[in-house]
């Protein structure tokens, strides 16, 4: 069996599937024009979620290290990209200690996302997020909600925000935010669901769509802090 398909622990689950293939392709195992394995086969070999493998794929996209061809499936980039060498990237995926820093990225990407979501979109694509709420809210709002069906509804959500801005480096900036934070955007979905915190989780999602539907733009930053997220996520930076 390959090296970078052998198990891995749980710690840091998506950074280490990126480290796994990204040191398969210097190693040789993975050349340029390879074909990866699917997102099912990467997880049963890995031993971790789909979802952990899918946000790691997305990254390495991104950045160029990888591309999907549709009805394909994924494969390691032939040739140059300029994006291989972009610092600003490499160095928010390598420097990762200061949690309060990235933070405070995430918060200002997530308010200039939305800025532009409620500039550049259209009827039909609020439409389309209203479907993506209302998908969400079936996903919560259940008796005993499924923390990675809920956290793959509410990925939906804010991605089609993100489509909704028409702005491909944005897009780039913000799915590397995403995945970064993974981790803990995870554990306070889960966190909010374990306390009995749904209607919460769901009413700030809620806010938010009304706030683009409306095409409001005064309070955007407000809203972003006041999200599950940010919340969570600075009560924990206090512990």
């Amino acid at each position: 069996m390959p090296e970078y398909l052998k198990k891995i622990n749980r710690s840091s689950v998506v950074q280490r599937v990126i480290d796994r293939l990204t040191q398969a392709m210097l190693s040789g195992e993975l050349k340029p024009g390879d074909k990866i394995p699917t997102e099912m086969e990467l997880s049963e070999q890995l031993g971790v979620a789909r979802n952990s493998i899918r946000e790691a794929i997305k990254i390495l996209v991104y950045i160029g290290v990888l591309e999907i061809k549709r009805a394909e499936g994924t494969f390691v980039c032939n040739g140059f990209s300029e994006s291989l060498i972009d610092p600003m990237i490499y160095g928010i995926i390598l420097n990762q200690q200061n949690e309060q820093e990235l933070h405070e990225l995430r918060a200002m990407v997530e308010t200039g996302v939305m800025r532009l979501a409620v500039e550049k979109c259209s009827e039909e694509e609020i439409a389309q997020l209203k479907e993506r709420m209302i998908h969400l809210k079936e996903t919560i709002m259940v008796e005993h909600p499924d923390v990675d069906a809920v956290f793959e509804a509410d990925n939906e959500f804010h991605d089609a925000i993100t489509d909704m801005g028409h702005n491909s480096m944005i897009s780039k900036i913000n799915a590397i935010m995403r995945v970064l934070t993974y981790s803990t955007r995870y554990e306070s979905v889960k966190g909010m669901l374990e306390s009995g915190r749904k209607e919460e989780l769901y009413e700030a999602h809620e806010r938010v769509y009304q706030m683009i539907e409306n095409r409001q733009k005064e309070g955007l930053h407000q809203s972003v802090e006041a999200t599950y997220f940010f919340r969570v996520f600075g009560e924990n930076l206090k512990v």
